[in-house]
């Protein structure tokens, strides 16, 4: 373990104190594991970088760290041109904590500062804005409004790169709410005009159609297909991106997600309108380090105001923020997930990007396969999902709406009464928003709310706090593919012994669950679209009732 709570992967546990010896051999090194955990400023540049950057390394002397890309643009760096570390992947520290600060920073990636300002972010994490601005100061060296700001400049240049909207839309459609505040802050973080940023990407497209883009000219942004633009997202390596497309693809729903050759295709519904992310992996640009890998993202969307938004949750969809060689090295100490871990390495824990669709999707899912319960989330789709103004090949709606569910006649749900029951009291509950499920919610309150709702029981709570929240702590001790698994590996017990014997993976018994199933389709031989092992992933379980 390297001082500062830094360990030899990108330890999420504890980098609160960033030791200036351990950054500075880890910057030495350019690990790029490291990238979006810090961030590094030159005072002789008066530039940042992220760890990885290739430039010739600086004296120790001039170098000062810090958490966020946010804190170093508040001192007056610039965003290295070399690096990028815009666009370096976000920190994983933010989608395992469940305090104020890690519910903070996943809201404001979502852009709620943009839409609700300091004053909403503050009501949805359940504090003053007084209180939660001090307690963002004193952990990361500077407020909401600061980390807003850095995420609009991030915003901004995609729509730079990608788009041929005027200079304005862009500078709005960001989040800026002048022309003056978009061209100082661009100017601020990239030491550069916002035209000089578009002609540059111009240069970079031209010299791509004559030669394959190296590492360091590489962009984030690639040639999208035509109405779309598409960001090129960033993951720690390892990580088997098509395992994940897998996944969410067997479990596709017919009308909002589609999954053919190798692309998964997703309705988005966004703060302010509709869209369609259609996700790939990419072919890691010539020269690229290995410690980094590339998804591709195409996005259609009503409103160029949600792009933010949309990239954040196709982020949070894919696990892209994990540190998966921190995970697999504390799993793999474990004897019984050793062999796990060496055969699926870097597992993520694919999530969503509408937390409310999950929770309605798992409880369909009580006590049915698989296939029948897309059959049914597929018929309420076609019943009441909205249609998009852009659709996009078969994904032609977005998931029906609390308030749609509400007013359902329960003739058109095929299931169960009790499930009925539970249908229409989760989504009386979230029509009138006395459960709140988004990316700043506080999962242990989730789950005692959910649990006084009828007919969701432990299970249930369970599944959507791991598939729709991104809780990486949840083990579902009462399902039977992990029971299969672990009986394979000759543990067995009631679903209470079996919680009690999964407190030794904590905080990762959510990727603890995939590698058990994962497990399973290695053990039987049988290929990731097999319908046996799906059902046998979570969902052929005793109905839940109160």
């Amino acid at each position: 373990m390297l001082p500062g709570g830094l360990g030899q992967a990108a330890s999420v546990i504890d980098v609160e104190a960033l030791d200036a010896d351990a950054c500075y051999r880890v910057v030495r090194g350019k690990d790029g594991r490291f990238d979006g955990v810090f961030y590094f400023g030159v005072s002789s540049t008066h530039i940042y970088c992220r760890p990885s950057c290739p430039a010739n390394t600086a004296k120790q002397a001039n170098l000062t760290y810090y958490r966020t890309a946010a804190a170093a643009q508040a001192e007056g760096f610039r965003a290295c041109k070399r690096c990028r570390p815009d666009a370096a992947p976000g920190s994983p520290e933010w989608n395992v904590r469940s305090d104020s600060v890690g519910r903070s920073m996943r809201l404001i990636a979502d852009g709620v500062v943009d839409r609700v300002g300091v004053a909403g972010l503050a009501r949805q994490v359940g504090y003053s804005e007084r209180q939660l601005n001090r307690q963002l100061v004193a952990e990361l060296g500077v407020g909401p409004l600061a980390l807003a700001r850095s995420q609009r400049a991030r915003t901004a240049r995609i729509l730079l790169e990608t788009s041929t909207i005027s200079m304005s839309d862009v500078a709005f459609a960001a989040g800026f709410n002048s022309i003056r505040q978009f061209n100082e802050t661009i100017r601020e973080v990239f030491d550069a005009t916002p035209s000089q940023l578009r002609d540059r990407n111009a240069k970079r497209s031209e010299l791509a159609r004559e030669r394959p883009v190296t590492a360091e000219a590489a962009s984030i942004v690639q040639f999208p297909p035509p109405g779309s633009m598409r960001v090129r997202l960033a993951y720690r390596q390892p990580m088997n991106v098509r395992g994940v497309l897998d996944f969410l693809g067997q479990r596709a729903v017919t009308g909002i997600e589609d999954y053919r050759d190798g692309v998964f295709y997703k309705a988005l519904a966004l703060p302010i309108g509709s869209g369609v992310a259609a996700l790939r992996v990419a072919d890691a640009p010539e020269g690229a380090r290995s410690a980094l890998g590339w998804v591709d993202c195409d996005v259609w969307l009503d409103d160029l105001r949600d792009l933010t938004a949309a990239v954040a949750r196709c982020r949070r969809m894919l696990d892209l923020d994990s540190d998966p060689v921190a995970i697999d090295e504390y799993l793999a100490q474990d004897p019984l997930l050793h062999p796990l871990v060496v055969a699926n390495p870097g597992s993520r824990m694919p999530g969503s990007t509408d937390p409310n669709e999950v929770a309605f999707r798992v409880v369909i899912g009580q006590q049915v396969s698989t296939a029948g319960a897309r059959t049914v989330a597929a018929r309420l789709v076609k019943q009441y999902g909205r249609p998009l103004r852009t659709p996009v090949g078969a994904v032609t709606h977005s998931f029906p709406t609390p308030g749609d569910l509400v007013e359902a006649d329960p003739a058109d749900l095929a299931m169960p009464t009790s499930r009925k029951r539970a249908i229409k009291s989760l989504a009386t509950a979230l029509a009138d928003e006395s459960l709140v499920l988004s990316a700043g919610s506080d999962w242990a309150q989730i789950e005692s709310e959910m649990l006084d709702l009828h007919g969701i029981g432990p299970w249930t709570v369970a599944a959507v706090r791991m598939r729709g929240l991104g809780d990486p702590d949840v083990f579902l001790s009462t399902d039977l593919g992990v029971q299969k698994a672990l009986a394979r590996a000759g543990v067995t017990g009631s679903p209470r012994e079996l919680e009690s014997y999964s407190q030794q993976w904590r905080p990762w018994r959510s990727y603890t669950t995939h590698h058990l199933w994962a497990s399973l389709e290695a053990a039987s031989g049988q290929n990731s679209t097999n319908r046996t092992t799906n059902r046998l992933a979570g969902h052929d379980l005793p109905q839940e009732s109160r």
